[in-house]
This record gives structure tokens, C-alpha cells and sequence, in this order.
């Protein structure tokens, strides 16, 4: 992001900047001398990437159980007592150790669910092999949580913490009215204040990212939580970016009516309303928000992979619904995925000549899926972008001029 004048503007939509600024622009990549070529190292981005051979990120499935009873659960058709077992752990620790630790590879492990805090047995387990495995062959291992946070306590950082733990990702879905509904115990009982007190401990231990699953109805309250987060003493500083996300129909079937304002898709005017709405007001109470940036999807980079409970191998979370979409099992490995899943579909004259194609890459994939049960088309976000991208930039802009710093 740059600010510049009207005048510089005018002269960059003619095509005549100075030479000073074509120069910057150049470096900055805001400007091209050769848009074929531009356009052409787009196309192969994706392949530049997975060739750089980055960290390799598995998403391990530790059970299925929850302690929370959340009515729009993604997953809930397919929730319940479900843990790894033994077997299934000890062949993930060999395969990762053999294949990814043992060539070379720094990994990183993201432990899901259900709730994965309720097998930490098995986390601990896992995690202590696989740091074992990485020092002994002078890599790097780390994880991460995807937790509702009622079992995040400090205590439990600390043990964790030694154990290569770097950050949690905890879900808060607006101020306790509207949290304690769409997220309360298996009980009943409401779960915000405990989330509430638990992210207040340990927020100067560990890197958290909060965010919420709003509705059309309710983004609006959303704010409030924030007002709470400061009340508890959290400094914004000491988190990672918030972001807030529209509530989805469940996985595994086609979209159907079951949860109310939940959303369809992604060029719904309210989508864009409520993003703006909530990415305001989570600036101006100091907290940092995710910039626009280049969204290649999991399922094209070769270095992510899913590991569900069982052993069976996903490219998202969001397919485990759907059980044709599983690309292999840990005992024989990973199959040929690119049909199914439809990789560089992207790869079109309208996506290549699309001006927001890097941060797009045809859109997800989880939307087509649940309108007809198969990856059949783009997520276009065009109409999304055209509507809310310069006024999310210009946020950016004020709030960071508000800080006293410059674009």
C-alpha cells in the first residue's frame, strides 16, 4: 500500500510516471513494463511456490468429541467419540518423520477437531515424537491449536509451551448474548466467560488468533466482544490479527435452510456490509486486522495436508464431509487429487485477466461443493472485490495515518 498525490495518480493512468516513480512502483510491484510477462508468472505461481519446498503444515484431527454444543456446527452431522488411536498416531509420527523430517523439511503440525484439548494424551504424544525427530535431524518442528478455548487454561499453555507450542487459533462469536447461543456446552451452560478468562491468561504466553462466526443477524454485536477484550486487560498488540467470518451450511450435503443468516455466497450485499462494519470497528479499538494478501488455497500447495482421525488424508478440513474427496490414508499415501479437486482451475482468460486474481485463485472450492455437491465451477469474487476492496485499503490507510505512521 502507498499514498501518493492526485497529480502522480493522473500521470500513472496515463501510463507516463517519472522515472523516480516508475522505479519504485517497479520494486514495489505496482507497476509493469511487460503485462505478458506479469500475467505469465501469475499462471506459474503456484507451481514457484510448492518448488520452494516451505515448511510442510499438517492439520491432525485428534477426535471428533467437543465439549461445546454449537447449533450451526460445520461438522456436526459427523461429530462424536471418535479419538486417534495409538496406531493411527504412531503411523503419522513414522510417515512424517520418514517423509517430510527425514528429507529435510521443517513441520509444523495444527492440531483440530472436534476438540483437540480433549485428546491431550495423544496431542502430547505426537508431539513429543515428532520434536525428537526434528532435532535429531536438524529441523524445526512447531504447533499450533485450532481450540474453542474453554480448556486453554494457563497451566496448559505452560505444558504445552515446552513442546514446540507457538499459537492457538480460538473461536469467540460475539459478546456472551450472542456467544453463549451459538456456542454453549454440551450442558447448556454458556462458555463465553470461561473462553473470556482463559484468552486473558494466556495471551503473554502464546500467539492467539480470535475470531467469530457471525450472522446476517447478529454481526452487529460483535463489536462488544472487543469492548470486553479490553476490559480484561488484553493489549490488542499481543494478538494476532482478528477476523470474524460469516457462518457456513453444514459440510457434507448440499446448502439447505438449517441455520438462519448463514451465508449462501460470497457476493451477498450483507457479506460485504458486515465485513466492512466488523473490520471497522476492530481497527479503531486498536486491534490488528488480515490485509489484503495473496490467497492461494490449501489444496493447490503440496506442503498442506489434513490427517483425519482415522488416518484418511484430506486437502481442506472443510471436505472430511465428503468422503470421495479424501485423497489417500496414511498407510498408502497420497493418490492422484487433481481432477477431483480441480487444481489451476483457475488457469481461464477471465481468471488471468482478472485484477484480482492473486487474491482470489478462482475463490474456494467449499462453495460450488455445497451448492451442488461437486467442484464444479469458480467462486468468483469479483462483484466482492469491486464493492469492499479500496474501501478496506483506504481503512487501512486512515487507521494507520491515525497512528501516526505513513503509508
Amino acid at each position: 500500500m502507498v499514498r501518493i498525490s492526485g497529480e502522480r495518480l493522473a500521470a500513472i493512468l496515463e501510463g507516463n510516471p517519472g522515472a523516480d516513480d516508475r522505479a519504485t512502483l517497479s520494486r514495489l510491484e505496482l507497476w509493469t513494463d511487460d503485462p505478458a510477462a506479469e500475467r505469465a508468472g501469475m499462471a506459474d505461481i503456484v507451481a514457484l511456490t510448492n518448488a520452494r519446498r516451505g515448511t510442510f503444515v499438517a492439520t491432525v484431527v485428534l477426535t471428533l468429541a467437543c465439549n461445546l454444543a454449537c447449533p450451526y456446527c460445520f461438522e456436526g452431522h459427523f461429530r462424536g467419540d471418535f479419538p486417534m488411536d495409538e496406531a493411527t498416531a504412531r503411523l503419522f509420527v513414522e510417515v512424517v518423520t520418514r517423509d517430510r523430517i527425514g528429507r529435510g523439511r521443517d513441520v509444523e503440525i495444527r492440531f483440530y477437531g472436534g476438540e483437540p484439548l480433549m485428546a491431550l494424551p495423544r496431542l502430547k504424544a505426537i508431539a513429543r515424537s515428532l520434536q525428537h525427530a526434528a532435532f535429531s535431524a536438524g529441523t524445526k518442528f512447531s504447533m499450533s491449536l485450532v481450540t474453542n478455548g474453554t480448556l486453554l487454561t494457563r497451566s496448559l499453555v505452560d505444558e504445552l509451551l515446552p513442546l514446540g507450542l507457538k499459537s492457538a487459533q480460538v473461536t469467540m462469536d460475539g459478546p456472551s448474548a450472542v456467544h453463549d447461543r451459538q456456542r454453549p456446552f454440551a450442558s447448556g451452560r454458556g462458555s463465553y466467560d470461561v473462553i473470556l478468562a482463559n484468552v486473558a491468561a494466556v495471551h503473554d504466553l502464546v500467539t492467539l488468533k480470535l475470531g467469530g462466526n457471525f450472522t446476517r443477524d447478529n454481526f452487529r454485536a460483535f463489536p462488544r466482544m472487543l469492548d470486553d477484550l479490553l476490559a480484561a486487560g488484553i493489549d490488542p498488540r499481543q494478538l494476532d490479527p482478528i477476523q470474524f467470518s460469516p457462518v457456513l451450511p453444514k459440510s457434507g450435503r448440499p446448502i439447505g435452510s438449517d441455520i438462519a443468516g448463514c451465508l449462501f455466497a460470497n457476493d451477498e450485499p450483507w457479506l460485504i456490509d458486515a465485513a466492512l462494519f466488523l473490520r471497522e470497528e476492530t481497527l479503531a479499538r486498536g486491534f490488528a486486522v488480515d490485509k489484503p494478501a495473496m490467497g492461494i488455497c490449501m489444496v493447490e500447495l503440496e506442503a498442506r495436508l489434513v490427517v483425519n482421525r482415522d488416518g484418511t488424508l484430506y486437502k481442506c478440513p472443510a471436505f472430511m464431509g465428503w468422503p470421495e474427496l479424501a485423497i489417500g490414508t496414511l498407510a498408502d499415501g497420497i493418490g492422484d487429487y487433481r481432477d477431483s479437486h480441480r487444481l489451476d482451475f483457475w488457469k481461464t482468460e477471465i481468471c488471468l485477466d482478472c485484477p484480482y486474481l492473486p487474491l482470489c485463485f478462482g475463490g474456494c472450492r467449499l462453495f460450488p461443493l455445497l451448492r451442488h455437491g461437486t467442484i464444479d465451477g469458480l467462486d468468483c469474487r469479483k462483484a466482492y472485490y469491486d464493492s469492499a476492496l479500496e474501501k478496506f485499503i483506504l481503512q487501512d490507510l486512515r487507521h494507520r495515518r491515525g497512528r501516526g505512521t505513513s503509508a
